[in-house]
């Protein structure tokens, strides 16, 4: 959700969860359907990532959402705009992590998507290439090409803001920020500024763009970490078989 943090920063936290999941303890043998649920779930430091998860909403009830609620009063069309320029910033990503998966037909659509948008969509703020070419956009990151290449996605990990994620899409984010064309200008006052906004509009469209299924998550989910755990899992497994690759996604994502 948050702009990716720099790499040495993934690092850091996936030395973490690798100590954290190095000492948690699955059931005993003897115990088989609960050893198959352990596994299933893929998150053997829960404990920590519940405790992440609680701060992440108390995070998000305290700031993030009454922010998103007055975000809400633009107009969808402002929002949209939001939403489309983000992807057209966030294209050199999807465009290196489509020709690393071997897609030309999807790399050739991204490629003439951010033609064609950052022309005549007017730097991305209109999806021309879309509703006047019937070029969807689609969203391909480094994660995803790790699971392509066999790379398994190891635990499951809870980073407050950053939300749901596992070590393969977080290493895998590393290689995204070192893409992303505000990382190209190196430091300055002026990219440290544009990276901010950057960040912010991410935050916020992400939430958005989610705004309805946290709240009916967390109104009607007996446990919406579990149920925020799993439909990640979920999401991301149709991500990498592409069966998501049509539509609005989170830019961030």
């Amino acid at each position: 959700m948050l702009r990716p943090l720099p790499a040495i920063h993934f690092f850091a936290i996936a030395a973490l969860v690798s100590l954290l999941a190095g000492c948690a303890t699955p059931p005993p043998a003897s115990d088989p359907e609960a050893l198959a649920e352990y596994r299933a779930t893929n998150d053997p430091a829960e404990p920590f990532n519940r405790a992440m998860f609680d701060v992440h909403q108390a995070i998000d009830s305290a700031i993030l959402r009454p922010i998103n609620i007055a975000y809400r009063w633009l107009p969808s069309p402002v929002r949209n705009s939001v939403s489309s320029v983000l992807s057209n910033i966030r294209t050199p990503v999807v465009l290196l992590n489509d020709m690393l998966q071997g897609e030309p037909v999807r790399a050739g659509d991204t490629l003439g998507r951010f033609f064609i948008n950052t022309t005549l969509g007017l730097g991305g703020f209109f999806d021309v290439a879309e509703t006047h070419f019937g070029v969807p956009v689609h969203y391909e990151d480094f994660g995803q090409t790790l699971a392509t290449f066999g790379v398994g996605e190891g635990p499951f990990l809870f980073v407050p803001i950053l939300g749901p994620i596992n070590l393969r899409d977080l290493a895998g984010q590393g290689v995204d920020t070192a893409a992303q064309p505000l990382t190209w200008f190196g430091q300055g006052l002026t990219v440290n500024i544009l990276s901010g906004v950057r960040a912010g509009a991410v935050v916020l469209d992400n939430r958005d763009y989610y705004f309805d299924v946290i709240d009916d998550m967390n109104r009607t989910s007996l446990d919406p970490y579990a149920a925020l755990r799993n439909a990640r899992r979920q999401a991301r497994a149709a991500a990498i078989a592409n069966r998501d690759a049509v539509g609005h996604q989170p830019p961030s994502r």
